[in-house]
């Protein structure tokens, strides 16, 4: 038995129950052959505020649950997800194009966010202030915000979309997700699927895959009190302009243009493999991917050498019949975009040293040399598997360049000197940098967020979930009222 056995989800959206949407249907599409692989409702409007209301109205009976009861239900979810893992697994392949080692990589993480959010309700939810005289005892205690939306991307449909949901129930909130119409399933009815068999009360979470009615409908409903979004730069300016017209609490991870310096010191053939591994994982279509290579040129031609032969050796096909190390591209645009960028800097100077073809919607794994500052390549979020490589004299010019982009998320260091290396990182705008190793890595623990135009300063994380998605409320009691001087 499967989460998605029986047919009551089928062209359906998750609103207390599986029920009709008033958008009509979408389908769910395979990139890699174009296959029909669903059939799901699609939520307009209406849709949202109906979800709303329902949601604001469940909250309160939610939140009065105790913490330990509302933890169960975190770790039944945790439960189900490790006895169902290869399902989610399977549809990252076959709805995302994930490569099958990305794909039980999300999952793993998934289940690393319901664990940590689980521990969160039975965690110390207040403090005991000073009395500013006697007789007055003063609080402070973290509340749920009430109803969260939760718009989640196509690219780590599940991770994205739980690293918000889970925490937001935790601490006693009601959410309605709307996820990816690409990603419809694996970021959507699964989630649903997985929230309603560990028992989540009617009402309290809604699962509403659609476009962008959908979402801007989220954005400003006055029942929802808080839009978490992760996606592009370009959309969630829309989405902080929508929300912010009813004063919600807005949390924006947004796009990437991430920097990965290789000194001169540093191990070349550890660093090239950091620099494919960092660029080309799940086809470079991640916020976190090393976008621009950063190498000090007594070493360049060396990485070069050493980065074109590694992106020549990557296997590029169906992720769900060969081994490859590879999937598609998520749609034809973005092919598109990505041979752009390409085309537009090769005309302006820049060199393919591997890759820069593609067939159909798999894009070869391409390495570009002489990539200057003024190009597409360097300057834009390229969101496909392309290593573009700037040379630079010295640690300065390097830090330098790696702070040139209106993008602040997160930065990369190679060397064979830790001093080295943090004196670099500390000199570097973004909200996450790591020493030693590449720009993909993620921790349920850890402040996840960046910076600029990569967002505004929101943190994922255990701990940041309560400043995320609670607010503060001060009480002050005492046994008996007293009089004022007037």
């Amino acid at each position: 038995m499967t989460l998605l056995d029986g047919a009551d989800w089928d062209s359906k959206i998750f609103s207390s129950g599986w029920v009709p949407a008033r958008g009509g249907t979408l389908t769910s599409t395979e990139p890699a052959t174009g296959a029909t692989l669903a059939t799901v409702g699609s939520a307009n409007g209406a849709d949202v505020a109906a979800a709303a209301a329902s949601a604001r109205a469940a909250q309160p009976d939610w939140a009065a649950r105790t913490g330990p009861e509302r933890a169960a239900v975190l770790r039944k979810a945790a439960r189900l997800l490790e006895d169902n893992h290869e399902e989610f697994e399977n549809w990252l392949v076959r709805e995302g194009g994930s490569i099958p080692g990305k794909a039980a990589f999300e999952v793993q993480l998934v289940l690393g966010e319901l664990w940590e959010a689980a521990a969160l309700p039975t965690q110390p939810w207040g403090a005991l202030l000073p009395a500013s005289e006697p007789g007055r005892q003063s609080i402070a205690r973290r509340l749920p915000l009430g109803v969260v939306g939760v718009i989640s991307p196509w690219n780590f449909p599940q991770i994205l979309s739980v690293r918000a949901v889970a925490p937001a129930l935790a601490l006693g909130n009601a959410v309605v997700l709307k996820p990816d119409a690409q990603t419809a399933v694996s970021g959507g009815v699964l989630i649903a699927r997985l929230f309603a068999e560990a028992g989540i009360p009617d009402g309290v979470l809604h699962v509403l895959p659609g476009g962008a009615e959908a979402g801007g409908a989220l954005c400003e409903d006055p029942n929802v009190a808080m839009i978490s979004f992760t996606g592009s730069t370009a959309v969630g300016r829309k989405v902080g302009e929508a929300a912010g017209r009813t004063l919600k609490r807005i949390s924006l991870e947004l796009g990437g243009n991430n920097a990965l310096i290789i000194l001169d010191d540093a191990d070349l053939d550890v660093a090239s493999s950091a620099g494919a591994w960092g660029t080309f994982l799940h086809q470079g279509q991640v916020c976190m991917t090393a976008g621009r290579h950063i190498v000090l040129e007594s070493v360049a031609e060396q990485y070069l050498d050493r980065l074109a032969k590694r992106a020549a050796n990557l296997p590029v096909g169906d992720p769900n019949t060969e081994q490859v190390a590879l999937g598609p591209l998520i749609n034809a645009r973005q092919v598109a975009n990505v041979d752009r960028i390409v085309s537009d800097s090769v005309k302006a100077g820049a060199e393919v040293r591997a890759g820069g073809t593609f067939d159909r919607l798999y894009y070869a794994p391409t390495v570009l040399a002489g990539v200057t500052r003024d190009m597409p390549a360097f300057r834009e979020e390229i969101f496909g598997p392309v290593a573009p490589v700037t040379v630079v004299r010295d640690d300065e010019e390097a830090v330098r360049v790696a702070n040139d982009t209106e993008y602040g998320l997160v930065a990369a260091i190679q060397t064979g000197s830790l001093d080295r290396g943090r004196a670099i990182a500390d000199r570097l705008r973004t909200g996450i940098v790591h020493v030693n190793d590449q720009t993909l890595n993620n921790d349920a623990y850890a402040p996840f967020g960046g910076t600029g135009a990569s967002g505004n300063g929101a943190r994922f994380g255990t701990q940041s979930s309560w400043d995320e998605f609670t607010q503060w409320q001060w009480v002050t009691q005492r046994e008996q009222a007293h009089g004022f001087p007037f």
